[in-house]
This record gives C-alpha cells, sequence and structure tokens, in this order.
C-alpha cells in the first residue's frame, strides 16, 4: 500500500516539533493517532526514518533521504490549491521566510508590516538563522524565501541580488574627543583583539572575504553566535568587531560605540534572495518577492542603507508617496 498525504503531512509536522505530543498538538489529533501513522508509514517503507531516544525522535539516514521528497510533494499540493483559490488582486494565505540575523531584524520587519497593509489576510512565518542554515532550509523545501548576507552557489537555488548595506568596525569609545579612529590593515589589524560572528555566519564570510590576505592577522578571542551579545562585548571592552552599520547606527550616534575607519577598503555588500529553483512560485510568493525588489530598486533603495529608521521612511514613501 502507498503512503498517504496525510502520512507526509504527520512525518513533516513530527520532523518540525521533534515529537510526537507536539505533532499531535500542532495538527489538532490525538497522539496516539500521530504514533499510529509514523508506525504505519515505517512499516510501509520497510525500515524507521527515526532514531528514538527518551525525549525526542532525530532523522535517521532514511528519514532524511524522504524528508525533502515530501516536502516537495506538499509544496506541490499546497501551491495547486492556491493557483486554483487565488483572485486577482487578493492574497491570502502564510508566507515562510528564513533570514539572516541583519535582515531579519532591521530590515524585513518594515517590509512585512508595509506587505499587510496592502495585504491584510496573509500571514508570515519567519525564522532568523545564519546564511548557512537559511541555505539548507530552502534546499529542504521548509521555506518560502530566504534572505541573507553571504553568498551561496548551490545549482538549486536561485540568488537574486536585493538591498546593499556596509559594514563597520566598531571599538569601545576611547575618549571623548570628536577624534576619527582609522585602521590600517597592513598595520594596525595585528593590534586588535576581534569578537567574531559564528562559522556560517554572512557578515563573517563577507569581512573575511574583504581583508584577503590580512586574514591570518586576525586575532579572534571570540566567536559569539548573536549581533546584541556582539555589540554589548565590544562596550565592555572585549575587543572589536565588524558588524552591519544597520545594527550600529544608533549606539555610534549615543556614543556607545565608535567606529573604526578602514583605510582604503570598500565595506559594502550585496544582500541576496534565495529560492528554490524548482520549488513552484505561487503568486503570494511573487507579490511577496516582487514588492521586495520594486523597493530595493527605487533611487534612494540602490544606495546603501543607513539606519532602519531611514528604510522606513522609504518604506512609507514608497506605499504612500512623498
Amino acid at each position: 500500500m502507498p503512503i498517504t498525504i496525510r502520512q507526509l503531512e504527520i512525518f513533516n509536522a513530527v520532523v518540525e516539533s521533534g515529537q510526537v505530543t507536539k505533532a499531535a498538538k500542532n495538527l489538532l489529533i490525538s497522539q496516539s493517532a500521530v504514533s499510529l501513522a509514523l508506525n504505519e508509514m515505517e512499516n510501509q517503507l520497510g525500515g524507521p526514518l527515526f532514531d528514538r531516544t527518551a525525549r525526542c525522535l532525530e532523522l535517521n539516514d532514511r528519514g532524511r533521504y524522504l524528508l525533502p521528497l515530501g516536502r516537495e510533494i506538499l509544496d506541490k499540493l499546497e501551491n495547486l490549491d492556491h493557483l486554483m483559490n487565488e483572485k486577482d488582486g487578493q492574497f491570502a494565505g502564510t508566507l515562510h521566510l528564513v533570514t539572516s540575523s541583519t535582515v531579519g531584524n532591521y530590515v524585513l520587519p518594515y517590509l512585512i508590516t508595509a506587505f499587510k497593509s496592502l495585504h491584510p489576510d496573509v500571514y508570515f512565518k519567519m525564522l532568523v538563522s545564519n546564511t548557512t542554515t537559511s541555505e539548507q532550509l530552502v534546499m529542504d523545501r521548509a521555506v518560502d524565501l530566504a534572505f541573507v548576507e553571504g553568498e551561496v552557489h548551490n545549482e538549486q537555488i536561485q540568488t537574486t541580488e536585493w538591498f546593499q548595506d556596509e559594514l563597520v568596525l566598531i571599538t569601545r569609545p576611547i575618549n571623548d574627543s570628536e577624534e576619527e579612529i582609522t585602521c590600517d590593515l597592513a598595520t594596525n589589524i595585528k593590534e586588535y583583539e576581534w569578537i567574531m560572528r559564528e562559522s556560517g555566519s554572512g557578515t563573517a564570510q563577507t569581512f573575511k572575504r574583504k581583508l584577503g590576505k590580512y586574514i591570518t592577522d586576525l586575532h579572534v578571542s571570540m566567536e559569539l553566535g548573536h549581533t546584541e551579545a556582539i555589540k554589548k562585548a565590544v562596550e565592555a571592552g572585549a575587543g572589536v568587531a565588524c558588524l552591519s552599520n544597520l545594527t550600529v547606527c544608533k549606539e555610534i550616534d549615543t556614543k556607545r560605540l565608535q567606529e573604526i575607519k578602514i583605510k582604503d577598503l570598500d565595506m559594502k555588500r550585496q544582500l541576496f534572495i534565495l529560492q528554490h529553483k524548482n520549488r513552484t512560485q505561487t503568486r503570494l510568493v511573487s507579490e511577496f518577492l516582487d514588492f521586495c525588489l520594486l523597493l530595493s530598486q527605487c533611487k534612494e533603495g540602490k544606495a546603501c542603507l543607513t539606519s532602519p529608521e531611514n528604510l522606513e521612511k522609504l518604506v512609507k514613501q514608497f506605499i504612500y508617496g512623498p
């Protein structure tokens, strides 16, 4: 007997929650119904799909092989439903997004709010992670779109250039003077203790690429997985760091942090939107993607972003006019 769509939905729900109890609650069915469906599915496929522990279920190699195939089937059914039911100018449904830290905390909330003002029946689910994880979620078909800071080179992923951003070096303010601090890569970079984003971060990836041969001169004292943690560590005097200007512009303006100017190095970087090449694009996904791209292509959007407040003004001007 072939496996059913309902079994795939239950399998996917268990993967996302990691527990039969949570999956049952999310699906509004009994725990025994979930367990029965999984057992029947594993029997039909000739073996277990999970490694079972006392607290959770973890995919084994067979389960990891099935997951993207099952999600592809569920995606096609969902897309069919959307394509058959969407009416001109009316959009309803759920958009699944993943975004790297800078974009998720300082860019997308403004765009999502603006889009919902135009299409109030659209529901957003957004994860914040690093570029590497975002890429994998696109590959697994777990999200519709990913917004990232680092480049990816997977043949199955379509990459679209989006906004430009700028990276800045930050340190604890040295004194109350307005004197500018500069860094010469050839001579000064070895003097600093560096606080870096974790491996897989688009910010870390871009900064290291821009340093080129000077990357070997970095003395990294710690790696932290969150922008706010890095800012607090720099404020406390633990070292210097490289972050997006979007994330530190307020602290620089209020003199809680001080910028270090790098001589003769362009610190602008490109932000990207990712989607799976083989995933059918519904009109809702297409509409949101077009909204994001049109905003970035207008005159102000082409310039490097300077602050979340400026972005918010740009969004309002784009929707409501000057």
